[in-house]
């Protein structure tokens, strides 16, 4: 069969062609798809100074969920993602929502905090403590499962 002076495959390489374009379209749908999500979840910065590389943010976890080991996950999740962990300690109160507290009035460096763990930003308060040498704490709360160190 010709179309427009051209053969038109037939059989096996009707099939092969057909196959070949779909390939391609899954891909092109892929990094699209791939492209949009990076758009609409841009990844968080480490750091507190974007044109100083040594200026991680300092945060403390304070682990009051009340789930064994929790602070030591949350500790790796951040180090993992370049912010400096300098304390974990735990805590007998008991609250059902995580929280970011900012202590020094840097408000930007704690709401990459919160939002890097999938913290609300109307859970972030400060709380200006200038002895604790450190820019924010975060405070697990019962929610821990929603939190994106803790999601399976």
């Amino acid at each position: 069969m010709k179309l427009f002076g051209w053969s038109l495959p037939t059989g096996a390489a009707k099939v092969a062609g057909w196959s070949v374009i779909g390939l391609a379209g899954l891909v092109t749908l892929v990094l699209l798809g791939s492209f949009v999500w990076r758009i609409l979840h841009p990844p968080v910065s480490p750091l507190a100074d974007e044109t100083d590389p040594r200026s991680a943010i300092q945060l403390e976890v304070v682990n009051a969920s009340g789930r064994k080991g929790a602070g030591k996950a949350a500790l790796d999740f951040f180090r993992r993602r370049g912010f400096d962990v300098v304390e974990i300690t735990t805590s007998a109160e008991r609250p059902r929502r995580t929280s970011v507290v900012d202590r020094v009035g840097d408000r930007q460096s704690a709401l990459k905090v919160a939002r890097v763990m999938g913290v609300a930003d109307t859970m972030v308060v400060a709380e200006i403590d200038s002895m604790r040498f450190l820019k924010a704490s975060v405070v697990l709360g019962a929610d821990l499962d929603k939190l994106e160190p803790f999601r399976d």
